[in-house]
């Protein structure tokens, strides 16, 4: 699968800015010490594979309500936002050890010219987001039948 994309320096400016300032304001704001232990980088993993029929995302998002996830598709750019809330329930003393990542997340994908926009599909079922992206019809791969001439394969043959 080889996709090409164009390359934008603004998009790609926009976004390093994006991510420095998430970086600042993470390490310098005033959360409470709850918050600072459990609230960290929490970027789901991805796994994006393109058939004859489209292109598919598989994101693991474990512990999200459907609720919380945002998916947004803009001038071939898709973007999925969202939040793993951490239960306040839980006495903070209690915890020896926390490893599971909480806080908000953002994933942008640049997508091809050839993706329909009008063909987009969600699920979420076990903690996985699939998405599914249509083709355009023009951009579907078309098998083109080969005709020969019993006069011109005769021609060939005799010429050899």
């Amino acid at each position: 699968m080889t996709l090409l994309t164009r390359w934008e320096p603004i998009r790609e400016l926009a976004g390093l800015q994006e991510r420095m300032n998430r970086l600042f304001n993470d390490s310098f704001s005033s959360v409470s010490s709850q918050e600072s232990l459990s609230a960290g980088s929490f970027v789901p993993p991805v796994d994006v594979y393109e058939d004859e029929q489209g292109i598919r995302l598989k994101m693991e998002v474990p512990g999200i309500d459907e609720k919380d996830i945002d998916i947004r598709l803009e001038n071939n750019l898709l973007t999925v936002r969202g939040e793993r809330k951490l239960e306040k329930e839980t006495k903070e003393e209690n915890y020896h050890r926390i490893e599971r990542s909480y806080g908000s997340f953002t994933r942008s994908f640049s997508l091809p010219n050839t993706v329909n926009s009008e063909e987009v599909k969600a699920s979420y079922a076990k903690g996985v987001l699939t998405i599914h992206l249509g083709k355009r019809a023009e951009a579907r791969p078309k098998q083109i039948k080969v005709d020969v001439t019993p006069e011109i394969a005769e021609k060939a043959a005799s010429s050899k």
